[in-house]
């Protein structure tokens, strides 16, 4: 199918790459869906929900259909094959739905880069092309942005002239010329293969530029693979262009159906022919050009189908000697595979190739992420710009400027009222009795029936019907179906298209692989891995880690032959019966120093924290202001104005960070300084019965009975010869000690504990049951961000003298007191030896009715109890703690298994053990 002449590619070269497994050829200059276009390739893959054929349907980043998984030099899934620049020794397939991620590292490199610019120019179009040399003009500083390895836009696939310019020199050679000019400059950079992706507030905008993906194994090891630009700019100019967008009928999915702008430009720009004999399906001029300059490079275009009874070309085409089928539309394309004949007026016309254009839609997703407002134009039936907050123009044909030289003009900053469009009238979908093959969403499988589907169940907005059908949640992002979908559902709902308005638009604009936005920050480095004073002799002492926070933290320590489960619930053992210890370095530990220290806590914590008296622990919960837990820990106070304050280990930055804020942000009067010590002390929790006896033998100076030394005290005293902070503190519910030294002094403490010989060793898994059959919630695990104290059976933590704290009020909510909440509790399966998996639903009949299914809860924790002698559970139900006693089912798989929902306290409630 490639022409023998024109083209913008190089025919002297020739590049070998494979798909599906057969050995194919292109020239440089090629893209994927070029080459595959000019070996006859039609189907490029295969849709995700029905299993339908596609084929090549754009020819730039809107492409919905041909995404392809690239095999060779590396894995890479989901990649538009219109823009995949060809290269030497290319191998790809087409995807039969989904992709295939890469089962080892990527080599590559990426980085990224910082720019400060005066103005930023987002495509190298006739339009940003004239506004870049307009600002380098007038002595700004510019970056010029666009995605395509070559200047031009629109350029490249049309065969269009500059207006007054050089005579012999095409549209494409001007933009290279201008370019060239804007290179040689100093103060301008001029970025290809750079798509701006995202823009946000005070004009910063993020773009990856791809610097080595054209050169596939010929890359130089050297340079990085893509580059992230993070640019702030005085002024943004958007010249982003215009995308096509297809019309809904029976078949067009099928291969073969196609956007005309997009034949144009494999024509003109690539030197390949997408078929032998098309029709033509058009609302408006713009597929005039396409069809005469296809037919001028050898394309027999059977008939032009035009919606309006009067087109303005139609005296052309009848002067080409080309049928035009004015006040028509086309019903249906036919093919098994890809498309054979066209059915247009009740005429069946043989047809390999039906080319679309139902209008254009300019490219504002860039403006609307910049927070400026669209309008619906009823003249070009699309949304073109309003008002932005930011420092932003936009040109061309992103604000509906559809003339080369209303472009040019517009670029340059001679920006007028908008010029007529391409004489288009509004047309979407094609009536019919079954509109379960007339395709809104070709990505998502989404047809009009999905869509009038969802208005039947009561949808109204275009973002519920986003949902509902899927539709514009696809790598392309609605880009050919957005404004497609809005007009169906107008449709339906019998409004105008612009009162149905269209979805958000968000960053990034296209894809952007994770590794890219990681840049150098990958692997060990990126992340730090922290190990407390203790890790060396965990790890020497056959300890399984997992991690936590960036902390790595003692998992369990099996012995040899000893499976998990047989280790946890011996360490288990130990803790309830003998004496065990744990690290317990990684908490959060904050000192919180100054006269307004005590006023300080007591604004954050939902109980007074200034009554305490020097010497004594207190348990605390902090909420955020909307009432729900924040995290929660200990409160010691060590002097009149010194607190220390701990919390769980994967919130101590996190909790650090929220007190600064309310400090100097909030409270900037309050006498109070803050300090991480964290990594400044080692922590031992010494568990169980007999923890005293182990305790009094290391420290015998310290008096070690419950009268001399209640819960929630601490004592400073030498442990093991060793000065150190001892409090009385539980996180089992057995009698149990923290042992707090300097971390340099950790590991001593740590080896003193053991060579005792009573003490075992245990890790977090084993903590997490234990705290659990004592019914004490973990944060993060058994909240989740919309649960309040009470709802934890925890009312006791919220006081009722003190005058206000964060969250207070919204404790006071309607919606804070419902009965129906997701309250902490119990459960207990039917079969003492079935471990429920965490996140299990919880339904209230065994038996399942039609979805959707109510769900009155879910499993937060889950474990084996050697102290219950069963399994058992920790959920969130709604209204729970009225349900105790009550029978309910987990879907478990195929299984409905009966569970009894009981108090989330399973053992010792009495709390008999705490003392010893």
């Amino acid at each position: 199918m490639r022409l023998s002449t024109g083209g913008l590619i190089d025919r002297g070269g020739t590049l070998r790459f494979r798909f599906d497994g057969r050995e194919l050829t292109g020239h440089p200059g090629d893209t994927l869906a070029s080459a595959l276009l000019a070996n006859g390739v039609r189907q490029a893959a295969t849709s995700v929900r029905l299993g339908r054929p596609r084929g090549i349907f754009a020819a730039g980043s809107e492409e919905p259909n041909a995404v392809v998984q690239i095999e060779r030099p590396f894995p890479e899934p989901m990649r538009p094959a219109t823009t995949i620049e060809l290269y030497d020794g290319l191998v790809a397939s087409s995807l039969p739905g989904r992709g295939r991620l890469a089962s080892e590292p990527d080599p590559a490199r990426y980085d990224a880069v910082h720019a400060h610019c005066d103005v930023l120019v987002v495509g190298a179009g006739p339009a940003g092309l004239a506004a870049a040399r307009a600002a380098a003009v007038d002595g700004a500083r510019v970056i010029l942005a666009d995605e395509q390895p070559r200047p031009g836009g629109s350029l490249l696939g049309t065969t269009e002239d500059i207006p007054g310019g050089p005579a012999g020199q095409g549209g494409h050679e001007w933009a290279a010329a201008v370019a060239a000019g804007l290179e040689r400059l100093p103060d301008v950079t001029v970025l290809r293969r750079t798509t701006v992706f995202g823009y946000y507030d005070d004009n910063y905008l993020m773009a990856v530029e791809r610097r080595t993906d054209h050169l596939g194994a010929a890359a130089p090891a050297h340079v990085a693979r893509e580059r992230i630009w993070r640019i702030r700019a005085g002024r943004v100019v958007l010249a982003t262009g215009a995308h096509e967008r297809p019309i809904a009928f029976a078949g067009n999915d099928l291969p073969g159906v196609m956007l005309a702008g997009a034949a144009r430009t494999y024509a003109v720009r690539y030197g390949v022919l997408p078929g032998r004999r098309a029709v033509v399906f058009t609302t408006n001029d713009s597929a005039y050009e396409a069809a005469f300059d296809l037919a001028d490079a050898g394309l027999e275009v059977a008939a032009i189908v035009d919606v309006r009874p009067s087109p303005g070309p139609l005296a052309e085409a009848r002067r080409r000697g080309i049928e035009v089928l004015a006040g028509q539309a086309v019903e249906a394309a036919r093919g098994a595979v890809e498309v054979s004949s066209v059915l247009a007026g009740g005429t069946e016309i043989e047809a390999d190739l039906v080319l679309v254009s139902g209008g254009w839609n300019p490219v504002v997703h860039l403006f609307s992420q910049a927070g400026g407002t669209l309008r619906y134009d009823e003249d070009l039936a699309a949304l073109v710009p309003g008002v932005s907050r930011q420092q932003v123009r936009v040109a061309g044909a992103a604000r509906g400027v559809f003339t080369l030289e209303g472009c040019l003009a517009d670029g340059a900053g001679d920006a007028g009222p908008v010029p007529p469009g391409p004489g288009g009238t509004p047309y979407w979908l094609v009536p019919a009795d079954d509109l379960g093959g007339h395709f809104v969403d070709l990505q998502r499988d989404v047809t009009a029936a999905d869509v009038l589907r969802a208005t039947g169940a009561g949808l109204r907005s275009v973002e519920h019907v986003k949902r509902y059908t899927t539709a514009g949640t696809a790598h392309d992002q609605g880009k050919t179906s957005g404004l497609l979908t809005s007009a169906v559902v107008a449709h339906a709902l019998g409004v105008p298209v612009g009162e149905v308005g269209i979805t958000s638009y968000r960053a990034p604009y296209t894809p952007v692989s994770f590794t890219a936005l990681a840049g150098r920050d990958r692997g060990a480095l990126h992340d730090p891995v922290r190990v407390t004073a203790l890790h060396e002799w965990h790890a020497e002492h056959g300890a399984l880690f997992e991690n936590v926070g960036q902390w790595q933290r003692p998992w369990y320590y099996p012995r040899a032959g000893e499976t998990m489960e047989a280790a946890v619930l011996r360490e288990c053992r130990a803790a309830r019966e003998g004496v065990a210890a744990m690290d317990a370095s990684t908490l959060g530990k904050i000192d919180v120093i100054g006269p307004d220290a005590g006023e300080f806590l007591d604004r954050l914590y939902t109980n007074l924290m200034s009554s305490l008296a020097v010497g004594s622990i207190r348990y605390g919960v902090m909420c955020r202001a909307d009432g729900m837990v924040f995290d929660d820990g200990t409160v010691i106070r060590l002097a009149a104005d010194h607190f220390l304050v701990t919390t769980t280990t994967g919130n101590a930055a996190a909790v650090l960070d929220w007190m600064e804020e309310w400090l100097q942000t909030e409270w900037p009067s309050l006498r109070v300084r803050l300090t991480s010590v964290t990594e400044q002390w080692a922590t031992v929790a010494l568990v169980g019965p007999r923890s005293r006896e182990v305790l009094a033998a290391l420290a015998p100076e310290l008096a070690v009975s419950a009268a001399d030394f209640p819960f929630m005290t601490w004592r400073e005293a030498e442990v093991a010869g060793i000065p150190a902070r001892v409090c009385r503190i539980s996180f089992s519910g057995e009698l149990a000690y923290e042992i707090n030294v300097t971390s340099w002094d950790g590991l001593r403490l740590w080896t003193a504990i053991m060579d005792t010989g009573l003490v075992t060793p245990y890790g977090t898994e084993t903590m997490h049951v234990l705290r659990a059959e004592k019914g004490y919630p973990i944060v993060g695990q058994d909240t989740d961000g919309t649960v309040t104290p009470q709802d934890l059976g925890m009312s006791w933590v919220v006081s009722k003298k003190k005058p206000d704290f964060v969250g207070k009020r919204s404790h006071a909510r309607a919606d804070s007191s419902r009965p129906d909440r997701k309250q902490l509790v119990g459960l207990l399966p039917d079969d003492h030896g079935f471990l429920l998996p965490e996140g299990a639903h919880l339904v209230a009949s065994a038996e399942l009715p039609e979805p959707p299914v109510p769900m009155l809860g879910h499993v937060t924790s889950s474990y084996r109890s050697a102290a219950l002698g069963r399994t058992f559970a920790l959920a969130l139900l709604k209204g729970g703690q009225s349900r105790h006693g009550e029978r309910l089912y987990a879907p478990v798989g195929d299984a409905m298994v009966p569970v009894t929902v009981t108090s989330h306290v399973l053992y010792d409630p009495e709390g008999a053990r705490r003392d010893g």
